[in-house]
């Protein structure tokens, strides 16, 4: 069954310099996969990140890949890059083994990464197009010498970068990828060579955006080829993931790790709540498929609440609407949780209210942040500046609060702003817009634990007041 996809906003570019290849405007429709992370042994000073995730149905994997009799742990650690508000990974990939720090996108469909005109790798096996792991779709092609990023007759695969203008097809193939010490074979990934684009703006380039250090991404979303769902699909583990990111910076990590039949660590369980992973039904992607569900992760927000107060908002603006518009999503390519402009002006004028009732010392805003406050007259606690308290109120009643280490950001010295920002109203990268998306900041700290198969979140709220944390130093 054929699929009409489209680009928004942007062209889908013929990537690579002295190429032919070029982007199809049909693809076939993909199984869906879901996915499982589980919580290691030790919370007190830092989390892993444990990926179990059980595959439905796969078109794209290996087929000569052998099913794994016994899981294999994979740590990874996590970093947070203070420049850009990201956070990374490290892995290495190809022979010989060239190590690569990547971007963690919750939303991202694959791992891609740089290919520049000094990579190679003998070991690199680019997918056929009409190949058993790639039907009927569109091939890309290169005139250049073979090298990964310059192959013919090749399985395209989307390299996407949401801060970036372009949307890129670079080439499908199978490599070795390292995690750590641990070498994985039978891995799909797509990778891009930036030196072909000499004559592009910064923006227009594939990293851009992207922390210095760092050479592409790697994504967690629903989509089969998410190097978390391949992970675990290999490894036959059930289909759950958990996410803890650090709050520190260069000096805090937690770890990416894979394995079956792993429990929370003792104690962890009793300070999760649980809410449904809602669908939205229209793809809210960079490209989108019709007919195909989005593969990012949407809660139900059913209220916003400061200091017990509900925000006025209209209940049509924090739902789905058959265009796909609407509700709250996650992401970890938005530093900061980010509003829809009708959403963020009613919030924001309550909390400066709240805030006004508390007697904080208001400051002149600092951008992107409107309401900020002399932080030197704002007590601390262990959770952070104590400041009105946000509640995200659920499907089912459940709150997930977010407290002032999770709300309030230090703009400069002395000043502390509210870390929540007016979205506009046009979306980015997609044609559709969430009213609600739940940046990274926010999710620092917090434990989250997608179980995909049965369409739940179960989430701490922040660790901090257990003393506990997602960094280590």
């Amino acid at each position: 069954m054929m699929n009409k996809i489209t680009c928004p906003h942007a062209p889908c570019i013929p990537c690579y310099k002295s190429e032919t290849q070029h982007c199809e405007l049909n693809t076939p429709t993909h199984p869906f996969i879901v996915l499982m992370l589980a919580m290691s042994s030790s919370f007190s000073i830092h989390f892993f990140l444990l990926l179990s995730i059980a595959l439905f149905s796969v078109c794209c994997l290996a087929a000569s890949q052998a099913p794994t009799t016994k899981s294999h742990p994979y740590i990874l650690p996590i970093k947070k890059d203070p420049a850009t508000n990201l956070y990374y990974t490290s892995v290495g990939i190809g022979t010989p083994r060239h190590n690569f720090d990547l971007v963690i996108d919750l939303s991202g469909e694959n791992l891609w990464y740089d290919c520049d005109t000094h990579y190679n790798s003998s070991s690199y096996r680019p997918i056929a197009c009409g190949s058993k792991q790639c039907p009927e779709i569109g091939c890309v092609g290169c005139n250049g010498p073979f090298k990964p990023g310059c192959t013919n007759n090749t399985c395209p695969a989307n390299v996407i970068n949401q801060l970036a203008k372009f949307i890129y097809s670079g080439g499908l193939g199978e490599d070795f990828i390292f995690i750590r010490q641990n070498k994985v074979s039978g891995l799909l990934s797509s990778c891009i060579d930036t030196d072909a684009f000499p004559s592009f703006s910064d923006d227009e380039l594939p990293l851009f955006g992207l922390p210095n250090n760092t050479k592409g991404i790697i994504g967690l979303s629903k989509s089969q080829l998410a190097l978390p769902i391949q992970l675990a699909s290999a490894n036959k583990v059930p289909s759950k993931f958990s996410l803890c990111l650090p709050s520190l910076n260069n000096q805090g990590f937690t770890n990416l790790l894979v394995r079956a039949g792993e429990e929370h660590p003792q104690g962890i369980s009793k300070f999760l709540k649980t809410t449904p992973l809602i669908v939205n039904n229209v793809s809210t992607g960079a490209i989108s498929v019709e007919g195909v569900p989005s593969k990012e992760y949407f809660i139900d927000v059913k209220a916003v609440q400061i200091d017990g107060n509900v925000v006025n908002l209209k209940p049509s603006l924090l739902a789905i609407d058959n265009k796909g518009n609407g509700g709250t999503k996650l992401s970890t390519m938005s530093p900061f949780t980010e509003l829809q402009t009708t959403v963020y002006k009613t919030f924001i004028r309550d909390f400066i209210k709240k805030a006004s009732d508390r007697r904080l010392k208001r400051v002149a805003s600092v951008a992107p942040f409107e309401a900020c406050y002399d932080s030197t007259s704002i007590r601390n606690s262990s959770t952070g500046l104590v400041v009105p308290t946000i509640d995200l109120v659920l499907r089912g009643g459940v709150q997930w609060t977010i407290y002032g280490a999770n709300s309030m950001v230090m703009a400069k010295k002395n000043v502390a702003c509210l870390a929540i920002v007016d979205g506009g109203t046009e979306p980015r990268m997609s044609f559709v817009k969430a009213s609600i998306v739940i940046g990274g900041y926010q999710l620092e700290d917090n434990l989250l634990e997608f179980d995909v198969a049965s369409s739940k979140l179960s989430f701490s709220s922040s660790l901090l007041l257990h003393n506990a944390t997602c960094s280590r130093t």
